[in-house]
């Protein structure tokens, strides 16, 4: 049985932008643009209606940004995995998407065939980023200090699976990296999870660059 192409939403206010990401997923065999928006407040009700597997968003956006649209979006379509595509890559913005509920955060400047390999990565439980945002997130990550607060009880494994998903690991190949199996890996971000008191693997990481931003 043929696998079904996964399904995604496009909010993007630049119409050109727009257009060649439509064209872009219609046009690749696996991959089906369900619909497009120019606005947050365009695509919210008709996404909470009908979610798609994925959603491909700007977060400079006329009327609300997208960061608070993704806020919104985690709420009203849980199982979407909701991707940024900007041209902002300041440790601020990055910190409030990813600790919003983004799943991944690349750049416009991403080739083709890098964006759709994101979106799939995301939909396989990994955390696609840009090449310039993850050397930014990794970074911060690498200069942490001795741990303070809610962050004392993470152990250096766990510490270290929080740096593997800020490089766009997957769970697969971070057990890979860490030689030990998938199922262990689970039990570390659940461990993680709540110790930090978070529920995704994006707001894991922007928990922890936390302690370098402010």
């Amino acid at each position: 049985m043929e696998t079904p192409p996964i399904t995604i939403a496009i909010v993007e206010d630049d119409s050109r932008i727009r257009a060649g990401l439509a064209m872009l997923i219609g046009g690749t065999p696996g991959f089906h643009c369900a619909c497009t928006f120019d606005s947050m407040e365009a695509a919210l009700p008709e996404l909470s209606k009908s979610p798609p597997e994925a959603v491909l968003l700007d977060i400079g956006l006329p009327g609300m940004s997208g960061i608070e649209g993704i806020r919104l979006l985690r709420e009203r379509c849980p199982r979407s995995a909701l991707l940024v595509l900007t041209i902002y890559d300041d440790d601020r913005r990055i910190f409030d998407a990813l600790s919003a509920g983004a799943c991944g955060y690349l750049l416009k400047k991403t080739p083709p065939a890098r964006l759709l390999e994101g979106i799939r990565e995301a939909l396989e439980g990994g955390s696609p980023m840009s090449p310039d945002v993850a050397r930014r997130v990794v970074g911060l990550l690498r200069k942490l200090g001795p741990p303070s607060g809610a962050f004392h009880d993470l152990t250096p494994h766990e510490v270290r699976i929080v740096k593997l998903l800020a490089d766009g690991h997957s769970y697969k190949t971070a057990g890979e990296e860490l030689g030990v199996s998938i199922n262990t890996v689970r039990s570390y971000i659940r461990n993680v999870y709540d110790k930090l008191q978070v529920h995704s693997k994006s707001q894991a990481v922007a928990k922890v660059m936390h302690q370098r931003l402010f």
